[in-house]
């Protein structure tokens, strides 16, 4: 190559100005062209000018006198080596395999990832006679979506040892319920919104121009309300049901929020169930170890007729509960970078959530007051009829229905009144099957056919009261086909006499078009204790 050494440098700068705007193939021919135009040692003299191997300028010259044309591709057919996921078809499983017992999810993102290590995966399928090194295991992860993630040092305490025995145990109470077609219900709060112009996490694409402006504090002040989303997400039915508050987050707003569910979809998507499953979180209005909440789902229970059990996660573990990321995590991602300016706005996003999965949301806006400071004592939490179960009994219990269930309180003891409690009524004993004659679900399919008929009326001829809807006027109006007195009637539903008078005497006429003729009670009731004693003796007689 010595002849050729003073055309090195020349030869080198040739190159290095032309190869950058070749492919392959185009280089391996120029170095055969210059290396053929050289002669003898003019492979060696342009493998070292463009730094490559004299093998490549061997090739490049070979092409040129075997005088191939050019096919459009860079590399001969069939070059390189397959990959290892093509030459071991079940590899991508395997790995699979391995990560799926520790995989998380994000409830808020769509990511996942793996707690084990790129070498214990490699050793791993090592071990079961696979061919693999740790850059294709990571290849392979990340095309099937996992990426590295890190601890984030931000949680005090310790889990409790019955952590994952729980789990399991509250996993194997859902099989049993969706084997048997039963309905399971997953609750909890999601986190409170202020109502106003304010800044809502999250990015969204949006047209050229300003961004919109919102508050640069937010100040409660400033807030028109406070939303407080109660969501209910169907296990079984993949539908979520959401309840948004006003006033409290509360065990007493919390069972109303599912009692609404039952009445309006839980009813007809379940018509023959008699058992109900809730998943709940430790804490909150639906604590485990809140009298409240039991106490008022002894009231729901009652009054449906459904068995309640209950089943709470463990401690530190709510955001495993399936409302979190099978309904909350859709719900944040569709109101992202929207200000919630009023409350239509909030019921209008929660309700046009979706997903690929069919996922269909439904919102309802709660404006009832839900006092906090209500404590069940002693002795109504000694009346009320709680099974546990063996394990956990703490976390888990059934609420059957029960005689003579007591009246939750609807304010602290000593309280004045709230203005609009003071209409409020106890539905549990004014929809008792005993005082109406017909089951509960009889009395709601007569009471959806007698607003029917109202509805069909002129707006001047329908029987309307400010503090009674039209539920309310058809159940009295029952109560006074039984033989209940007006005054009875009146008193049971907190308004007065005259007012009650006129409203059935408005009623009367739509039940008997309707055809409903009801048999009068066996016996005469003119005092309210009389009649909570007559009520709490024929259901003990019953049952």
């Amino acid at each position: 190559m010595g002849r050729f050494d003073e055309l090195i440098g020349p030869l080198r700068a040739k190159l290095e100005a032309v190869t950058p705007h070749l492919n392959e193939r185009q280089r391996r021919l120029l170095y055969g062209a210059e290396a053929r135009q050289l002669g003898h040692g003019g492979i060696a003299a342009v493998a070292a000018a463009a730094g490559v191997s004299k093998g490549c300028v061997s090739r490049g010259l070979a092409d040129l006198e075997n005088g191939a044309g050019p096919d459009g591709r860079v590399r001969r057919a069939g070059g390189g080596r397959p990959a290892a996921a093509v030459k071991d078809p079940g590899l991508r499983a395997a790995l699979l395999a391995l990560v799926e017992d520790s995989t998380q999810g994000d409830p808020i993102g769509p990511l996942t990832w793996t707690t084990k290590s790129l070498r214990h995966l490699t050793d791993e399928l090592v071990a079961q006679g696979r061919t693999v090194g740790r850059d294709t295991v990571a290849a392979l992860l990340k095309e099937a979506g996992f990426s590295l993630r890190g601890n984030a040092r931000v949680l005090a305490g310790s889990s409790h040892p019955d952590r994952d025995a729980q789990f399991r145990h509250l996993n194997d109470k859902v099989r049993q319920f969706l084997d048997t077609g039963d309905p399971v219900i997953s609750v909890d709060i999601k986190r409170k919104e202020q109502i106003g112009l304010f800044a809502q996490a999250g990015r969204e694409w949006a047209p050229p121009g300003a961004p919109v402006k919102v508050l640069d504090h937010d100040f409660p002040t400033q807030a028109v309300g406070t939303a407080i989303p109660y969501g209910i997400y169907d296990v079984g039915h993949n539908t979520g049901f959401v309840v948004v508050g006003t006033d409290h987050d509360t065990a007493a707003f919390a069972v109303a929020a599912l009692r609404r569910w039952w009445k309006e979809e839980g009813r007809a998507a379940y018509p023959g169930a008699r058992r109900l499953l809730i998943t709940a979180d430790g804490g909150g209005s639906n604590s485990s170890r809140a009298k409240a909440w039991k106490a008022n789902l002894a009231v729901l229970a009652t009054e449906t007729g459904l068995e309640i059990s209950v089943c709470h996660l463990p401690p530190g573990a709510s955001k495993w509960n399936k409302v979190e990321h099978r309904l909350f995590s859709f719900i944040s991602m569709n109101w992202r970078a929207r200000p919630l300016t009023s409350f239509e706005v909030a019921l209008s996003l929660i309700a046009a959530t979706t997903t690929s999965g069919g996922l269909r949301v439904t919102a309802r806006l709660d404006e009832g007051v839900y006092p906090t400071g209500i404590e069940i004592d002693a002795q109504h939490a000694a009346a009320l009829t709680i099974d546990p179960d063996e394990f956990h009994g703490e976390w888990n219990y059934t609420i059957p229905p029960q005689a003579g269930v007591p009246a939750v309180p609807l304010q602290p003891p000593g309280r004045r009144a709230h203005p609009r409690l003071a209409h409020t009524f106890d539905s549990a004993l004014a929809t008792h099957p005993v005082l109406t004659g017909m089951p509960r679900d009889a009395l709601d399919q007569l009471v959806a056919q007698v607003r029917e008929l109202v509805d069909a009326l002129p707006p001047k001829q329908r029987p309307r009261h400010r503090k009674l809807v039209v539920e309310n006027i058809a159940w009295a109006a029952v109560l006074d086909q039984r033989g209940l007195p007006c005054s009875l009637i009146a008193h049971l539903f907190r308004i007065g006499e005259n007012q009650m008078r006129a409203l059935l005497q408005q009623a009367r006429p739509l039940l008997q078009q309707h055809g409903h003729h009801a048999e009068p009670l066996p016996v005469r009731l003119v005092d309210p204790c009389e009649l909570a004693r007559y009520v709490m003796l024929a259901t003990s007689t019953t049952s």
